[in-house]
């Protein structure tokens, strides 16, 4: 089953649910769609045995339909609440991110993601600790000179005396990120590059003045500014 396909059948099941019944109209106000796109959908999932319909009548979710939607509507919750509880979104911003990953997320890691959940139950603290950590700070809320061990004593006693920038390091030296302080633009385009947290980054050689900086990340050869490479951190290894 395609991913909108999953996506009106949710709906149906969030309108049956909620009101008892379902009909077309409210499907494409809830999608925000036109009536005879609907139509179209409401076919298909009828033709796979997931739903009754006929035209201008109610629609019903047949036993393989509900089944089906429960399988979509946990997985859109778990991940709702995982935006929301542990990454801090905002209730919309976490729906729309679980919308787009629902219909991948396998069986497998729907497991691991609630034996997360079940091991937050036993030991709360852990979430409280990640978010009084300046390092689990939005970057859009973060301080310029905020850093990762500032207010933190886990970061403080972990990471105090070993951790240093990129521009720190010399030619043919090597060592492991453990936060991009950028925020904003620079930052995404940082994490595109796949410079990301405990990924190991190779120091190749530096330009005239230190700038620009280039480096060997993930088997790619990148050329960094001074200025964007003070914002990697990273700690040595060993």
């Amino acid at each position: 089953m395609s991913s909108p396909l999953e996506d009106y059948l949710e709906t149906i099941y969030l309108l049956v649910q909620e009101h008892g019944f379902a009909r077309v109209k409210d499907i494409a106000r809830a999608r925000d769609v036109k009536a005879a796109t609907i139509s179209v959908a409401l076919r298909k999932l009828a033709q796979s045995g997931l739903v009754n319909y006929e035209r201008r009548e109610y629609i019903g979710l047949t036993a393989k339909g509900e089944e089906a939607a429960r399988r979509i509507v946990a997985r859109h919750r778990l991940l709702t609440r995982f935006f929301e509880e542990v990454l801090s979104m905002s209730h919309q911003t976490a729906g729309e991110q679980a919308c787009a990953m629902e219909h991948t997320l396998s069986d497998e890691a729907m497991d691991r993601m609630v034996s997360y959940f079940e091991f937050l139950g036993r030991c709360p603290s852990i979430i409280e600790m990640f978010r009084r950590c300046p390092a689990a700070v939005p970057t859009r809320k973060r301080r310029s000179h905020d850093e990762p061990s500032s207010a933190c004593a886990t970061c403080a006693y972990r990471n105090e005396g070993k951790t240093m920038s990129i521009a720190d390091l010399k030619p043919g030296e090597r060592a492991t990120v453990t936060q991009i302080a950028a925020t904003g633009a620079l930052r995404q385009r940082l994490l595109d590059m796949g410079i990301l947290p405990a990924t190991m980054i190779d120091v190749e050689r530096a330009g005239l003045g230190g700038d620009p900086v280039w480096i060997r990340c993930q088997g790619a050869r990148l050329a960094l500014r001074r200025s964007e490479a003070k914002t990697i951190r990273v700690r040595e290894p060993g």
